[in-house]
């Protein structure tokens, strides 16, 4: 399989790494293609037998898969100014927030389009991905794009277009929402005395605990919450100040926020 990555950024990259990490392709089979030359010698470092290019200098994509991973905002105008057709069998992957199957069709003017969103994590191979495609697209296509997929963690296949917006907001942004409780945490750490690094090291090693007793438990949320927050101590004086202050109803409405935000990139 050859593949040309449309955006050689952070994600474009990612993926682009994990496809060569799995052997799934050769690295002279990736084709990197980025808006100007700055980036050319830290990629070439990362891919030396991959080609790399600017846009204005492709006009025609040898590919079997071209994956779009230009900012959402951007797409109009880098779609509009493209110097090349696509072949009638070659397979669009848009990992485009926001950006609907129809719209990218109209402007590429092509109809073999899958559309996903992962999430940052996959810089690690553990990510996880929500795709859909538009009709037309068979079985066998959505598999070996699937597999592609899954090198860089886990994926997941929504019927429903409209849920990956959903999908955007809650796994697609969700590494923030982490990193944001955590630097509180830390935060809070300092100021009670506790040197920073060490802080850390205790935030960090508490949300690694936890994850894995979440997935290891057979207990729900809420009694692993009981399990901590004993009557009258320390953890549910916490959690009292988190629901006096509605702290979930915020989180919970920042995370719609990041909903509506992904549906108004569409345009």
């Amino acid at each position: 399989m050859k593949i040309a990555i449309l955006g050689a950024g952070n994600m474009g990259l990612s993926f682009s790494k994990s496809f060569l990490k799995y052997e799934l392709i050769k690295p002279e089979n990736l084709h990197l293609i980025t808006r100007n030359q700055s980036k050319f010698s830290k990629i070439a470092e990362e891919f030396p037998k991959s080609k790399i290019s600017t846009f204005d200098e492709v006009t025609e994509l040898n590919a079997d898969l071209i994956i779009i991973s230009v900012k959402p905002q951007d797409f109009n105008h880098v779609a509009e100014n493209f110097r090349f057709r696509l072949k009638e069998n070659q397979m669009v992957l848009s990992i485009m927030a926001g950006i609907k199957i129809k719209k990218i069709q109209q402007l590429l003017h092509h109809p073999l389009v899958v559309r996903a969103m992962p999430n940052s994590p996959t810089l690690l191979g553990m990510g996880i991905t929500g795709y859909t495609s538009a009709s037309g697209i068979s079985f066998s296509q959505l598999i070996n794009i699937e597999r592609l997929l899954n090198s860089t963690g886990r994926s997941v296949y929504l019927e429903n277009e409209e849920l990956l917006d959903g999908v955007t907001a809650l796994s697609g942004s969700g590494p923030a929402y982490f990193y944001y409780i955590v630097d509180a945490m830390i935060k809070a750490g300092v100021e009670m005395g506790i040197d920073e690094n060490l802080s850390k090291l205790f935030v960090t090693q508490t949300m690694l605990g936890a994850y894995h007793l979440i997935n290891n438990s057979d207990k729900n949320l809420e009694e692993l919450i009981k399990d901590v927050a004993s009557k009258g101590g320390t953890t549910e004086a916490a959690l009292k100040t988190f629901n006096e202050n509605n702290f979930k109803d915020i989180l919970k409405k920042g995370i719609l926020n990041a909903e509506k935000r992904a549906k108004e990139l569409n345009g």
